[in-house]
């Protein structure tokens, strides 16, 4: 008899997205995805942009006022988009 090598399906496909080089655009798209939710509805609806370029996420709100108060708070910010996505993808955040 030989023994089988079993392994989990999701363990099978993060090893075939990070081989093909597609792990990180996927978790930024995550991350992308996660701000009206992290954010909230409200901040959301002031929300005109959101990208990440070098581990940067740029937020453009319409709101000067907002964007002082989430200045604040973007520490603790990242650490919950990062806890979302459970994944070290964001370092920091710029609001524009």
């Amino acid at each position: 008899m030989f023994k089988r090598d079993v392994k989990q399906i999701e363990e099978l496909i993060l090893r075939n997205l990070r081989a093909q080089g597609l792990e990180t655009p996927l978790l930024q798209k995550r991350v992308v995805d996660a701000w009206p939710v992290v954010a909230g509805q409200t901040v959301a609806r002031y929300t005109q942009d959101v990208v990440i370029r070098n581990q940067t996420l740029y937020v453009r709100l319409s709101s000067p006022a907002l964007r002082a108060e989430l200045s604040m708070r973007s520490q603790q910010l990242v650490q919950t988009l990062n806890d979302y996505v459970q994944s070290q993808v964001i370092a920091n955040i710029r609001f524009c």
